[in-house]
This record gives structure tokens, sequence and C-alpha cells, in this order.
């Protein structure tokens, strides 16, 4: 079930996302949430064109928040991300224990969106079906504010 405070997170990291892409790096950001509305971590992607290609937002933020708390408090958290999860990112997710996604823009509009672009070969692997192959469950709400998650990516992937 979505709620006000959904919408509320998931509009930071649409914010992120924009902010990212307006710093030169790819238009992704996440923020992870405390069951008790704390967030733990707020990070945009630090991928840039031809750069580091673990730099993703999510990734990043489950370095933080892993690193800074302990499993009891991931466990009753929600990551907001801007954009479905990729496999690498699901994985992070799914390792460092938390226990629910929420996002915007789905993966299989990302790949439409995208095509071939080489900096963005999405695989067509919805993170609900990594997450259903694990030994845990993890909740996943999304898609979420679908077009405002959309515009952080218009006209982004013309480019070359």
């Amino acid at each position: 079930m979505t709620n006000v405070r959904d919408e509320k997170y998931l509009r930071q990291a649409i914010a992120l996302a924009k902010q990212s892409r307006a710093n030169g790096c790819h238009p992704f950001g996440t923020v992870i949430v405390s069951a008790d509305d704390c967030i733990l971590a707020a990070c945009e992607s630090r991928k840039e064109r031809g750069g580091d290609v673990t730099q993703h937002s999510e990734l990043s933020a489950v370095r933080l928040a892993s690193n800074a708390y302990p499993k009891e408090v991931l466990a009753r958290s929600t990551l907001y991300c801007s954009t479905e999860p990729c496999a690498m990112c699901a994985g992070a997710i799914y390792w460092g224990g938390i226990a629910r996604v929420v996002y915007g823009f789905p993966e299989i509009r990302l790949r439409a969106l995208t095509g071939n672009h080489p900096e963005n070969p999405t695989l067509a692997l919805p993170c609900r079906e990594l997450f259903a192959r694990g030994q845990r469950s993890i909740e996943v709400v999304g898609p979420l504010l679908e077009e405002e998650a959309a515009e952080a990516h218009a006209g982004f992937w013309d480019r070359t």
C-alpha cells in the first residue's frame, strides 16, 4: 500500500535524480528511511558517462546505511528510488537486509527508453523477480509517481 509518507520520500529520491543529472551524472536518486522516519542515507548517482559502473545511487546508499546502522534498523527500513533497482542494486538491497523498496520509474520503461544505449544495457529483470528468489521477503511498491520519475530521464538517453 502506498501512502503520503511513500510519496514524500519518493519525491526526494526523484529530486536527487534530477540533481544527479544536473551534476553531469546518470539520472537516479535514492533515499533510505528508517521505520521511525529518520533518513539513513540519501544518494544521487555518481555514474558519469564512461565512469565507474558501480556508482549507482542505490548501491551507494546501501553501502552508507549498512556501514552506519545495525541490521535491525535496516530490517525495518524502506529504500526509495527514483527508478526500479537494477539487478546489481537489487542484490545490494537484499544483502543489506532492507525490508521494503518503493520505486518510481519501472525498469521495463527504462529499457524501452534507453534502447541499446551503451551506458545503460538494461537487463530485463524486474527487482520483484530477483527478490522472489531470495530466502527472505522484500516488499516492493511501484511503479509509483511514474510520470514524475520519468521527468529525470526525459532526453537524457538521447545524447551521445
